[in-house]
């Protein structure tokens, strides 16, 4: 058996036009500001992308692009400036930030309205009890999304995610939940890893971890989902042993062009239901 590949860059493209069609459909334009402190390149060239794909839908899109001093209380004004900015519907904070100043504080001061990240209490909150309102993080948006094309119902389906992160794991736990998985969490603390993995209907390896998922950890038929984006002599690779478990999964997300793609899609789907909730 080989695995069939989910191929999230075709889906996201996809998604992508949709969206501008929808978004020509309006008088006005949806209005992105993402937020960039220091001038790590990987982080200014997916902003720019970012960037780029916004503006080929159809939105407006800012990109401050501060320096590494700049302060906490600068920050935190230009957020607030944002958040009082009624032609602004969504705002984003590129992470990491630098050293000196508090990312927590930082994320908590976006406008819950306005956090088309899904990083602030209030949404984290509203994702954990179901409720609509909630702006969900576009990378475990985009998982759902993608198992979605492959699956007519998740209902039932044990999905193993390795790594609690607050970006992924712990969202798309709650996201899981919510489309009625059974859903197990393992990280750097679990015993018995493999043992857990290999019990997984949908396994998703979120770790940051290269290649460390082999095909002994997975299932037969089961639905690989990688996230991890890490380099090994220069070449992107995943946290799954792609060229491996390709033998042992029913369907599989490559690295790149799998979550990837899917990620900056569901960024621009956040901001237009903001952009659409503001006109309520």
């Amino acid at each position: 058996m080989v695995a069939n590949l989910i191929k999230g860059k075709e889906i996201a493209l996809a998604l992508r036009e949709k969206l501008a069609q929808e978004i020509a459909a309006h008088g006005d334009r949806p209005h992105l500001a993402v937020i960039l402190v220091g001038d790590d390149e990987a982080s200014l060239i997916y902003d720019r992308n970012k960037q780029k794909a916004a503006i080929d839908a159809g939105m407006d899109c800012d990109l401050h692009h501060l320096s590494e001093q700049t302060s906490e209380e600068e920050v935190l004004a230009l957020i607030q400036q944002l958040n009082e900015d009624k032609n602004i519907h969504g705002v984003m904070v590129q992470l990491p930030l630098p050293k000196h100043i508090d990312a927590r504080k930082v994320l908590d001061h976006i406008r819950p309205e306005k956090d088309v990240d899904g990083f602030t209490p209030q949404n984290a909150g509203l994702l954990s009890v179901k409720d609509e309102r909630a702006i969900v993080s576009a990378t475990p948006a985009g998982i759902l999304y993608l198992l979605k094309t492959v699956h007519q119902s998740l209902a039932g389906m044990h999905a193993v995610i390795i790594g609690r992160s607050n970006i992924v794991g712990k969202p798309l736990a709650a996201l899981l939940l919510n489309n009625d998985c059974t859903v197990t969490v393992v990280h750097s603390k679990t015993r018995n890893l493999p043992e857990l993995t290999r019990q997984a209907d949908i396994l998703v390896a979120a770790c940051g971890c290269p290649k460390m998922v082999k095909a002994d950890w997975v299932k037969d038929g089961a639905t690989v989902i990688d996230v991890g984006i890490n380099r090994i002599d220069g070449k992107l690779c995943g946290d799954v042993d792609f060229d491996d478990v390709i033998n042992k999964a029913a369907y599989i997300t490559p690295v790149p062009g799998g979550v990837g793609p899917m990620t900056i899609a569901m960024l621009l789907e956040n901001t237009y239901q903001a952009y659409k909730q503001s006109k309520v």
